[in-house]
């Protein structure tokens, strides 16, 4: 019995002392964090960025992180920033949600300087995390990059004002702390990324819908200058009126915006009884608990309510223009970009409320006839579909090419896609084309952790995932996706106006925009904003 309890405990010794060989170690500037090795890829999960937002630094800027000694733990994910979340679901989320994972090359060492990207989920600025099989880095760390995700804080939590909100610390920024938290990750990178073997000077930010707000949203955050070289927003949009800034204090700014974030800050404290808006109101909306404050994601206080979630706020300091805004007078960097989106986004009424194919086409104006030979040249075109294309050229196909056409006039290389593809056996459902947020799988080639999967990838959608990952990567290495074996992504210009088209069979093809006279006639109508889009997403 004994010489059996010796043997345990040195079997017990050794696999220990393997363990501490064989898991990687990182000194970062707070702390050693211990991770763990997959395949081709060195994994550190849960590494704060910065303080717990929580007590008295709810609604402040992001706070140093204390140091630790010791060794970290950095195998798991931490929690998810708190949110609506949905039944069944295990998600576990908490007010200290401030962490990143990181996602290295097995055989990188702090000479590496291998180019880093940065991944921004989406989630309507209300939901979505940074962990997750789906966005995980292990085919980039096999593409010899470093992925680095994000969480930060999301709906009232991360976009607030208040009276006494505004007056608390004047010295400090307020309103978008979801921004804050982004940049506050990406200055985390400055100061740790070469520990990891990245290059802190090829930096590459690319996020989806929120995700790609933000991104154009940093784009335009003097804060952010330099903390990144290269860009790629997803389904991100480009101009005003979905998920861009929302005046402070100023009512009736925008049509799309017409409450200021303050009065929608009040309106958010009286739906808890909390009517006064000085120092005391704001000490008991500190006081409320998370559950309160997510609300379980409502946006107004009861059906037909006063609205009680704001979004990103134009707050003058941290942030003081709209990416449009920025993009029209050239206050971009001239830096490469990616832009692009699938095809058939979302349909219904995202952004216009018409229910026919007449009211909406007559809502174009002057420019009907060429709505109607653009979107329905034949006249046999279903209103689903035509609306599907509608909101998908409007809030997303025309913003990029717009975006693209400011890059290439600073002289900065761009690149356009479109993501088309749907498997065959969702083809009868999805009929008109890549729903939102269709490209992200393949993007990150993790295939079989997408949400309703079907069945094991094929042949073609493993080929086609392998594909969009080197494009993105070579793009982060070089700022040209381009490379051998590819099919050539050409470089967007004004003359040609070419673009790489992800078809519905999945054909990569590089082409002039099939999309072009609805993009046009999209561009021409944006003087009719406030007629054809119903309200500010």
């Amino acid at each position: 019995m004994k010489k059996t309890s010796i043997a345990i405990f040195l079997l017990l010794l050794i696999n220990t002392l393997m363990y501490a060989q064989t898991a990687p170690e990182v000194k970062t500037a707070t702390g050693v964090v211990r991770g763990v090795i997959e395949g081709d890829a060195t994994v550190f999960k849960g590494i704060p960025y910065a303080a717990p937002p929580v007590g008295e630094f709810r609604w402040r800027p992001p706070q140093p992180v204390s140091p630790w000694k010791g060794v970290r733990d950095a195998t798991k994910f931490c929690a998810d920033c708190p949110q609506r979340t949905f039944p069944g679901s295990t998600a576990i989320t908490s007010e200290d949600c401030l962490f990143l994972n990181v996602w290295a090359p097995a055989k990188a060492t702090k000479k590496s300087k291998l180019p880093v990207m940065v991944w921004i989920h989406g989630g309507a600025f209300v939901g979505g995390s940074g962990s997750g099989a789906g966005t995980a880095g292990n085919a980039f760390a096999k593409q010899g990059v470093i992925l680095m995700t994000i969480n930060y804080r999301l709906g009232r939590l991360g976009h607030f004002a208040f009276p006494a909100l505004s007056q608390e610390h004047p010295e400090e920024l307020k309103g978008s702390y979801a921004y804050m938290d982004q940049i506050a990750a990406l200055k985390w990178i400055q100061k740790n990324i070469a520990a990891f073997g990245g290059d802190p000077k090829n930096v590459t930010i690319f996020g989806f819908s929120a995700g790609g707000v933000s991104v154009h949203s940093l784009l335009s955050i003097p804060a952010a200058r330099g903390l990144f070289h290269k860009v790629i927003s997803e389904s991100g949009g480009g101009r005003d009126g979905v998920l861009t800034g929302r005046p402070m204090r100023q009512e009736n700014a925008d049509p799309l915006y017409p409450v200021s974030a303050e009065t929608i800050g009040i309106n958010f404290a009286r739906k808890h009884k909390i009517e006064s808006t000085d120092a005391a109101g704001l000490a008991k909306l500190r006081a409320l608990s998370v559950e309160q404050i997510v609300d379980g994601g409502q946006e107004t206080d009861g059906q037909g309510g006063p609205r009680t979630y704001s979004g990103p706020i134009l707050d003058g300091k941290l942030v003081v223009e709209t990416a449009e805004s920025a993009y029209k007078a050239g206050r971009q960097p001239g830096i490469p970009i990616i832009i692009g989106n699938c095809s058939a986004e979302i349909g219904g009424p995202f952004v216009n409320t018409s229910t026919s194919k007449e009211a909406l086409f007559s809502l174009f104006g002057e420019f009907e006839a060429e709505a109607k030979a653009a979107f329905d040249p034949n006249g046999d075109k279903e209103f689903a579909e035509v609306i599907t294309k509608f909101n998908t050229d409007w809030a997303w196909g025309e913003p990029g090419r717009m975006t693209a056409r400011a890059f290439v006039a600073k002289g900065a290389p761009a690149y356009l896609f479109q993501f088309g593809y749907v498997p065959a056996a969702m083809q009868a459902r999805a009929r008109y084309g890549a729903g939102h947020g269709s490209d992200v799988s393949f993007v990150f080639n993790t295939l079989n952790a997408r949400w309703g999967a079907q069945a094991e990838a094929t042949a073609d959608e493993k080929e086609l995932a392998n594909t969009m990952n080197i494009y993105w990567a070579n793009f982060a290495k070089t700022g040209n996706p381009n490379g051998k074996g590819l099919p050539v992504w050409p470089l967007y210009t004004t003359q040609k106006e070419e673009i790489l088209d992800v078809e519905l069979s999945g054909k990569v093809v590089g082409k002039p925009d099939p999309r072009k006279a609805r993009l046009n006639v999209i561009e021409k109508a944006f003087k009719l904003r406030a007629t054809l889009q119903s309200r500010g997403i």
